[in-house]
């Protein structure tokens, strides 16, 4: 692998002048920034697709539908849509969580903790991932933040707030499953539970595995007519299961996977 990466990376761009410590620094400056500005303008996106959808924006433009405003307007798809309404709704969860939270706090600084609430430093794929679940993070968060404050440990500035929404995020697409909230006395249907909820979770994996080759900006026809179409071909899993459990790898909406891949 190593061996691999090292030929991608001398054939990646033609040859050019080595560059100075300084220089490199410079230029990792600059991608920084850059990786800095496209996840500001992911929350700069959803704020406002967001106050749009709130809006009816598509009424007084004639458009019966969200979906169909946004087909006509930007070219997109259906679920290109309506994944940009929950990466917005995954946003507000978080701003409304971190306001409760860092309420609590007689430290902060409004000017530095409300800055926070736009730019976190997540990406679209993150917000995704947790739109299904933003109840579960931002109670998560609301939680986290008040115990911080009571505890006088930290002083909520922006780095804090920031560091702590994204634990959050990342805590919650990592978890696995949780169990029952009854558990059967019947051995059989425990079992059979137990099996529903590994299946569950391995395909969330697969849907995991295709997320990386098909981001999710990509609509279902772009992804099953690229590298997708190879990937389930290579691991012998059909392409309409493959998108299915893409789609439960960015909702964590199990509904996502009836009639496809279970």
């Amino acid at each position: 692998m190593g061996e691999h990466d090292q030929d991608q990376d001398d054939v990646a761009e033609p040859a050019q002048p080595p560059l100075s410590a300084e220089q490199a620094r410079e230029v990792t400056a600059g991608l920084r920034e850059a990786m800095d500005d496209v996840r500001r303008s992911v929350a700069v996106l959803a704020a406002r697709v967001r106050d749009a959808h709130a809006a009816k924006v598509w009424i007084p433009l004639g458009f019966a539908s969200w979906e169909a405003y946004c087909g006509a307007e930007f070219g997109i798809s259906r679920a290109q849509a309506y994944r940009l309404l929950g990466v917005a709704r995954a946003l507000s969860a978080i701003h409304g969580a971190v306001k409760i939270g860092t309420e609590a706090s007689r430290t902060r600084d409004t000017g530095t903790a409300a800055g926070a609430a736009l730019d976190y430093g997540l990406s679209q794929r993150a917000l995704i991932a947790v739109a299904g679940r933003a109840d579960v993070v931002a109670e998560l968060i609301s939680r986290r933040l008040t115990a911080l404050a009571h505890s006088g440990l930290a002083a909520l500035d922006e780095p804090t707030v920031r560091a702590v929404v994204r634990q959050a995020v990342r805590d919650v697409r990592t978890a696995p499953p949780p169990p029952p909230a009854a558990p059967s006395a019947d051995p059989l249907v425990a079992v059979g539970r137990q099996l529903t909820d590994d299946l569950f979770a391995s395909t969330y994996a697969i849907g995991e595995l295709m997320l990386e080759v098909a981001p999710p900006y990509l609509s279902d026809t772009e992804a099953a007519t690229g590298v997708l179409a190879l990937l389930c071909e290579q691991i012998g899993e059909p392409v309409e299961h493959g998108l299915a459990a893409r789609r439960y790898a960015m909702s964590g909406d199990r509904r996502a996977l009836h009639g496809r891949a279970l």
